[in-house]
């Protein structure tokens, strides 16, 4: 039967959240070479595939918006990385805090509880979002890849959609309790799909009526039609507001779904 979290000077701080953040940055600082890759490298070795490579062979038409394809898919590329990078840090690694390395039951074991706990994953996950975010922005303005400062809001969105998915996978990692192996699955059948049918690539007006559902419900082809809009324009102030709104939603279901099954996880 559980009982209520420990009460204490730092309950309901964002301290506690800063102290979890700390933590994370003292283990990063050392190792950051090792996540190089996928912080900005991974992104721009497909920008430089897709935009340079196969995007000489697509000419500016509609589908582009009359501009190059470097320029219609740079900025979905840096919300996809995003979008893949906060599932990758949502999963295996949160999971591991409950069951391998147990660090978040040790972390629970003071005066920090599982609500202070999630903030701090989220507030992390914040952090490398933007940074991933901006390695990558600057790497790609070397490619000619933005026509204006909108790479700015770019980055915001790449965070925003990464939080939208990172929270409902730190649900999922709450939840399980064998070795992951349905990280697997949501990788294939998931984020994988999402990525090349959410409008990163082409738009989804290529897709079957009878499939775009898909797609308007992901994430990531809001991220992507936001990313678009700030850089190369053609979208309208409501629905971008429409666009954020559901991106924050997610986010903000997936946080409050999280924290309840972090609390029934760590306290007990």
């Amino acid at each position: 039967m559980s009982t209520p979290e420990p009460t204490g000077v730092v309950v309901g701080s964002w301290r506690a959240a800063w102290l979890r953040v700390e933590g994370h940055w003292t283990w990063y600082r050392r190792y950051w070479a090792s996540t190089l890759y996928s912080t900005g490298l991974q992104p721009v070795l497909f920008l430089a595939a897709m935009g340079l490579g196969f995007g000489s062979q697509v000419q500016a038409g509609p589908a582009t918006g009359g501009l190059s394809y470097l320029h219609y898919v740079a900025p979905a590329l840096l919300v996809a990385a995003a979008a893949q990078n906060a599932v990758g840090e949502s999963s295996y690694p949160v999971l591991s805090g409950f069951k391998w390395q147990k660090d978040f039951i040790a972390v629970t074991a003071t005066p920090m509880t599982p609500g202070q706990l999630l903030g701090g994953q989220v507030l992390w996950l914040t952090l490398r979002l933007a940074l991933s975010g901006v390695v990558y922005a600057v790497i790609a303005l070397f490619f000619g890849a933005w026509l204006n400062f909108g790479v700015l809001a770019v980055v915001l969105v790449g965070v925003l959609t990464g939080l939208s998915c990172g929270t409902p996978t730190m649900v999922l990692a709450a939840t399980t309790f064998d070795e992951g192996e349905r990280f697997a699955s949501v990788f294939r059948f998931v984020v994988m799909p999402m990525t090349l049918f959410a409008g990163t690539f082409f738009p989804i007006t290529q897709i079957p009526v009878a499939l775009r559902w898909l797609a308007w419900i992901s994430p990531l082809w809001h991220g992507n039609e936001l990313a678009r809009g700030v850089t190369i324009g053609g979208l309208a102030f409501w629905p971008a507001v429409g666009h954020v709104l559901y991106l924050a939603a997610v986010a903000g279901v997936g946080a409050a779904f999280a924290r309840t099954f972090f609390r029934r996880r760590l306290v007990v």
